[in-house]
């Protein structure tokens, strides 16, 4: 196990002399203090209730849906059938960075994931980025899979009772809509269970997974009915760049692993459990992506795509000529998805609960309600920040925005297992890279190819959320990080 004692005390902050601006940029936290203050909050502590399997299915359950439910009619029409490519070059980019995720998850098992990991391997400036990119992945990966929910709510209520949410409900503004009320909705479910405890929402989200598995193996029972194999012709009508177009479109459907390492400070034996946690949600996940993508573009002319974000029950309705299946499959997705919003949405929160801690973000983000171990401030707040992101911009910018925030952050986790290495080599790792520092240089380098996939719009879209993000920082966080002021750590409870 790691040290996990209280490092040596430091002398009074009116005995050191006042480091540079530099220094204090890139200033880390020892892994030690990390782990020490696991777990504790403004008010109470999160509660260790979570085993392999809890964790593994928040992985599968904030990763498998958003990419084939969802997304997959906006990334059919860039790589044509080939977008079967697209998810196994998305899945090999996040398999590189998984590994990395898999080494620190194990070694540093705290709250913050990637932000926490950059904070003790590059400094306070770059876990600062990291963590905001994290800000931007998580809340808008939430709003933009809630958007897809809402498609299939619309297919399920036309299915059995015939009747439809009205556009104008239904879609956001620029998709022929004024406010996306489901959207909202299914937000605000998520964080009445997020609400009522970790335990009690992993039971939930292991329910709703085995619906959604289900759902897509009923799928493909019956998609494979309808496999024309003139479909597969022209596998690749827009060339190489589309492939890796759609790649990065879709590569933020593979970010439940990073959920997973949110969290490790309510898992029960974190070192062992969340490296195995990652690794086999992303086995799993890969494999029915990929399967099913198969099958939808094999059973629908890829140019038929792209109208709809309920592409796969109307698949089910084309090859059966029967509403019954395709009414089935809403239902199922209408679950589904749920149970990507409701992890996605707890990771969000307990990332900017390790924020708070530092004293890189207001206090209110960690503070722990003593009876249910929860966030509740930041749950409220978070959730109804994304139910109204949801409800207000279409799903197509909104994907984008999460891949870029999601490839940056793993292309940051890559460069910190290699200086962890480095600057720790003796520290005890449950799970080690091999090949380091070859795979993580590879899983950098594909980050950054698929990045620069994305659109200028999408770039732009970015810079200004860095510029934001970097604003709030040297106007707030810069002066009340903890490591700055030497303020002890929240208060520690027994």
């Amino acid at each position: 196990m790691l040290d996990q004692g209280a490092p040596p005390q430091s002398p009074p902050t009116s005995a050191r002399p006042s480091p540079g601006f530099g220094a204090r940029l890139m200033r880390r936290k020892p892994v030690e203090r990390l782990v020490q203050e696991g777990g504790h909050g403004e008010g109470g502590s999160l509660r260790r209730s979570l085993g392999l399997w809890q964790l593994t299915m928040i992985s599968i359950g904030a990763t498998l849906g958003t990419g084939i439910f969802v997304v997959l009619g906006e990334a059919v029409p860039k790589a044509g059938p080939a977008v079967t490519l697209s998810f196994v070059i998305a899945g090999l980019t996040a398999l590189f960075s998984a590994l990395s995720y898999a080494e620190l998850a194990g070694t540093i098992p705290v709250a913050g994931s990637s932000y926490s990991y950059a904070y003790a391997t590059m400094g306070e400036l770059i876990a600062w980025i990291c963590g905001w990119c994290l800000v931007l992945e998580y809340g808008v990966s939430v709003a933009a899979v809630a958007v897809g929910w809402g498609e299939y709510l619309n297919e399920l209520l036309d299915g059995t009772i015939g009747v439809t949410i009205p556009d104008a409900l239904s879609a956001p503004p620029g998709d022929g809509g004024i406010f996306n009320l489901p959207a909202l909705i299914v937000v605000l479910l998520a964080m009445a269970f997020l609400l009522g405890g970790a335990r009690e929402s992993a039971r939930a989200n292991t329910i709703m997974v085995a619906v959604k598995i289900a759902a897509l193996v009923l799928f493909c029972a019956i998609g494979v009915q309808g496999l024309r194999s003139g479909n597969y012709e022209h596998f690749m009508p827009l060339g190489m760049a589309g492939v890796s177009a759609a790649g990065a479109t879709l590569f933020f459907s593979y970010i439940g692993f990073d959920a997973a390492s949110t969290a490790g400070e309510e898992a029960k034996d974190p070192q062992r459990d969340l490296p195995r946690a990652i690794m086999l949600s992303l086995v799993i996940v890969t494999a029915l992506y990929v399967l099913v993508a198969a099958v939808a573009v094999g059973a629908k002319p890829w140019r038929q795509f792209g109208d709809s974000e309920a592409a796969l029950a109307e698949i089910m309705k084309d090859v059966t000529g029967q509403t019954f299946w395709g009414t089935l499959l809403a239902a199922c997705a209408v679950i589904a998805i749920a149970s990507v919003v409701l992890t996605v949405l707890y990771g969000q929160t307990r990332i900017l609960f390790a924020m708070a801690r530092d004293g890189l973000v207001p206090k209110v983000f960690a503070r722990v309600h003593p009876k249910t171990g929860t966030p509740r401030a930041n749950t409220v707040i978070v959730s109804l920040f994304c139910g109204v992101l949801a409800a207000a911009i279409p799903l197509g910018q909104l994907a984008d925005a999460t891949s870029i925030g999601t490839l940056f952050a793993f292309a940051l986790v890559n460069v910190a297992v290699v200086v962890l290495r480095r600057t720790r080599p003796a520290m005890r790792r449950t799970f080690r890279v091999p090949l380091a520092p070859v795979l993580p240089a590879i899983g950098f380098l594909l980050c950054l190819w698929m990045m620069a996939s994305l659109s200028a719009v999408t770039w732009v879209v970015f810079g200004v959320w860095m510029a934001v993000g970097l604003v709030f920082y040297f106007s707030y966080g810069y002066r009340r990080s903890r490591m700055a002021t030497a303020e002890p750590a929240v208060a520690e409870q027994p």
